[in-house]
Formats: C-alpha cells, sequence, structure tokens
C-alpha cells in the first residue's frame, strides 16, 4: 500500500478538527493538501472515511472511525521509533495524553505529575478531565493513551489496572449534629437533604448505594460539578455520598465542611490505569503508570491525613 505518515497525519488532524480548514491550520499547511491526503487515502484502502457536509465540515464514517483510532495509535508508535533513532533518554521524552476523572483530578494529578517529573523530565503530560463515560470514549477514539479513573461501568474493550481501594465518605457541613463523629451509616441521615453528584455513571452509583442500603434519597440539589457538591453542603443545603475527598476541609467560598467514612459495606471501588485493551503501551505511558503504582497510594493516605 503506498500510503506515508504524512497522509495518516492530515488525516487525523482532520477527524479531529472535523473540517478540512482547521486540519491545514492545526499542521501548518495549504487546504488542498489536508484534501488530497484524505483522498489518496480513500483511494488506497478503497472506503469513504469522511461523510462531507455542505458548509459544515466533515464527520467520520463507520470506516473512518476504525482507521482513525489506528491510524492515531500507529502515529504515536512512529514517534516512539523517532525518538529511539535519536536517543532521547530511550524514548521517554514527548508529550503523553493522559486522562483523568475530573473529581479528583486536581486532587492527585498535580502531584503525580510532580514525581514523574523527578524521574523523566523530558515527559509532557498533557491532562485531559472529563466524567467515567466520557473517559472511555476518549480511550475509544485515541485522544489520549491511558486514563486515571475509577473501575466503574468499564466496557469489556477496557483493561483496568487497580492501584488504591477508594472508600465512600459521607461529607456534612462543619456545623451538622453528626460531624464529630468518627463514621456514619445512611440511616442516621434518612429523610435529610441530600446534594448529588450528577455525573454520568456516577449519578447512579451513588444511588445503587442507597439502594443496597434500604434508603429512599431526598435529593435537593444535584449537579456535576465536585466543587459545587463542596459548596453546596458546606453552606448547609444537605449532605453528600462522595468517593473523592479534597485534603482541606472549606469549600471555595471559605464555608466548612467535614467528610467521615461510611460505615455501611459496599461493594469496594478502585482508582487506577484504564486503557484501551487492544492497544500496546507506550514506555511514556509505562513511566506514568509506574509512578501512579509507586506514589499514588502515597499521596492519597498523606491528604486523608490533614
Amino acid at each position: 500500500m503506498n500510503y506515508t505518515l504524512k497522509h495518516l497525519r492530515y488525516f487525523v488532524a482532520a477527524a479531529d478538527a472535523g473540517s478540512v480548514t482547521g486540519a491545514a491550520e492545526a499542521s501548518h499547511v495549504s487546504q488542498p493538501s489536508v484534501s488530497a491526503a484524505i483522498s489518496h487515502l480513500e483511494d488506497v484502502f478503497g472506503v469513504q472515511l469522511f461523510v462531507r457536509h455542505h458548509a459544515q465540515g466533515l464527520s467520520l464514517t463507520p470506516a473512518g472511525r476504525r482507521l482513525h483510532g489506528a491510524s492515531r495509535e500507529l502515529l504515536v508508535h512512529a514517534e516512539e521509533l523517532s525518538q529511539e533513532a535519536e536517543g532521547l533518554a530511550e524514548g521517554l521524552a514527548g508529550d503523553l495524553d493522559v486522562g483523568c476523572f475530573v473529581t479528583f483530578a486536581p486532587i492527585v494529578l498535580p502531584g503525580l505529575l510532580r514525581m514523574l517529573a523527578g524521574d523523566h523530565p523530558a515527559i509532557h503530560v498533557r491532562p485531559h478531565e472529563d466524567d467515567l463515560r466520557a473517559i472511555q470514549e476518549g480511550l475509544r477514539h485515541g485522544r489520549f493513551e491511558l486514563a486515571l479513573t475509577y473501575d466503574l461501568n468499564l466496557g469489556s474493550d477496557i483493561t483496568f489496572e487497580p492501584v488504591v481501594t477508594v472508600p465512600a465518605y459521607i461529607m456534612l457541613p462543619a456545623d451538622h449534629r453528626l460531624a464529630s463523629r468518627d463514621a456514619i451509616r445512611l440511616v442516621e441521615l434518612d429523610g435529610e437533604p441530600l446534594v448529588l453528584l450528577g455525573l454520568p455513571d456516577s449519578r447512579g452509583h451513588f444511588l445503587s448505594i442507597f439502594s443496597e442500603a434500604g434508603i429512599e434519597p431526598n435529593i435537593a440539589y444535584e449537579t456535576r460539578s465536585f466543587e459545587m457538591v463542596r459548596g453546596l453542603v458546606a453552606n448547609g443545603y444537605g449532605y453528600s455520598l462522595l468517593h473523592s475527598r479534597a485534603p482541606h476541609h472549606r469549600a471555595l467560598d471559605g464555608s466548612g465542611l467535614v467528610c467521615l467514612p461510611l460505615v455501611e459495606p459496599t461493594r469496594e471501588m478502585h482508582m487506577g490505569l484504564a486503557r484501551l485493551s487492544r492497544t500496546r503501551p507506550t514506555k511514556m505511558g509505562l513511566a506514568f503508570a509506574l509512578a501512579c503504582q509507586e506514589h499514588l497510594p502515597d499521596l492519597l493516605e498523606d491528604q486523608a491525613e490533614e
């Protein structure tokens, strides 16, 4: 087959941008160069890669989506080969795209990046924060190589490596009648207003914990924002059920809150690394995974003690 990495780069750029114009701008080439690369690949593979929408850009066909993921993977490994040839720290240099669940990304990711930089200063991690469902789609579409997330509702095409077990917490305003307790049961809050984290998959997971405890939650507020949950709870609008906890006991507006372990036995939740099962990890991806295994448990333990 007669095609080059340049053809694939322009094709991936067009898929990412959703237009020939955007791909040309991102690749610093002319629009005809991008269009010619796409047409060449369609001729070589004998399939249509894009649906052209008049004045509305491009969208991938099913065949195009399959080629898009494979092309991204090939380009990553081609970059690794180039780095090997140039002797750049045994390939441990360049950009590494990593997904991270949005609630705990700002809590653990900066510390992990600092630890990784100590061993591999030439690796530049580009974080992508999103909800659990979007993270899986990001892996499937090649937006990032691996993701730090929870093992919740993962597809059969996703491989997950657990790193640390995370308990469930009840979050209360600092002046709540139960705030001085060491732990708490859901039944002790039965009937009180709940502030629910309404992210995809997270919402159903938390509601299932109530269902298993035989409690119908009184949902007063629902939000997709972790900090909004903390702010509403700290200001007395209800309690919340979470797995992520910040190491400080104040919301962004300065209002106080506390996090207490949930007593009820619930199915274990793990924080760990997810990747698409059919992909081979890069050296940079393996270096990031090792940093997570070595440092993530200590980071979470240190924060829990604050």
